[in-house]
């Protein structure tokens, strides 16, 4: 009976990564922001665990989207590479206090998180499509000779480095926070944005990820079901991205978040 409930969890868990990895490509997320509640809520994963599993996952998904995503030009590898500085400093930080808070504490503390992320995501929405006809026919240059220029870099330095606390902390890429930065501070266009967040994030995700395994947080049963899920789902995200308006995809997240935080609250 107790192998049958593994094999069914391990089922349910690969579902939820599928659908996680589709929603982080889509967005610049990473995944965890839904990863976390559905293996906490639904499948009863301890806190500490599904943070760390959902940090693995994290790398599974930026990478395959990564990999897409220089296929078609929209990776701007230097902006992302000096952003992981500050990103990479604040993950082990984050990773290093997460390990220390109660289990109890960090759940409500993820919970918050996730409102704020539905707001964020609602606000960007409503506001004038800043990212709309911003990319053009012509493929982005990788070395920023583009038709774009960077702006406020030490501001979205700052807050590359609260991000990466944040994904250390709770377990999320930490997108929510590097993609408006990009885009509202950095005039960068939202899906160039949204691909490099998602290159860098593995990178941050990598950083903490070790921090966890040597407080013996990672299960290998859930970590490689949920890591399988999100790959695929990731591969699926970039896909759905060249057919569907990211409009719609946005309405469905922030109705996730809405719920899936109110559930956290109750437990």
């Amino acid at each position: 009976m107790q192998r049958t409930k593994l094999i069914i969890d391990l089922v349910y868990i690969f579902f939820g990564g599928l659908i996680a990895g589709a929603l982080g490509v889509l967005l610049g997320l990473g995944g965890g922001v839904f990863l976390i509640p559905f293996l906490v809520v639904v499948v009863g994963v301890p806190i500490h665990q599904a943070i760390a599993t959902s940090i693995v996952s994290v790398i599974a998904t930026s990478s395959a989207g990564t990999i897409m995503n220089l296929e078609r030009h929209l990776v701007n590898i230097r902006l992302g590479m000096l952003l992981e500085m500050a990103t990479v400093t604040g993950a082990i930080l984050g990773g290093i206090t997460a390990n220390k808070l109660n289990a109890n504490l960090l759940t409500k503390l993820f919970a918050v998180v996730l409102l704020i992320i539905a707001f964020f995501m609602l606000y960007k929405n409503i506001r004038k499509d800043k990212g709309k006809n911003e990319i053009g026919k012509e493929p982005i240059n990788l070395d920023l000779v583009s038709n774009y220029r960077v702006d406020k870099f030490g501001f979205t330095m700052v807050v590359s480095l609260v991000a990466g606390s944040l994904s250390g902390l709770l377990g999320i890429g930490g997108g929510i926070l590097k993609v408006p930065a990009m885009n509202v501070l950095s005039n960068i266009p939202i899906k160039i944005a949204i691909a490099t967040s998602n290159f860098m994030i593995g990178v941050t995700a990598a950083a903490s990820a070790f921090i966890y395994f040597a407080h013996g947080n990672i299960n290998p049963y859930i970590t490689s079901s949920a890591a399988l899920g999100v790959l695929c789902g990731a591969v699926l995200g970039v896909k759905i991205n060249r057919r569907i308006e990211n409009m719609w995809i946005v309405y469905l997240f922030t109705i996730i978040l809405l719920i899936t935080s109110f559930q956290l609250f109750l437990k």
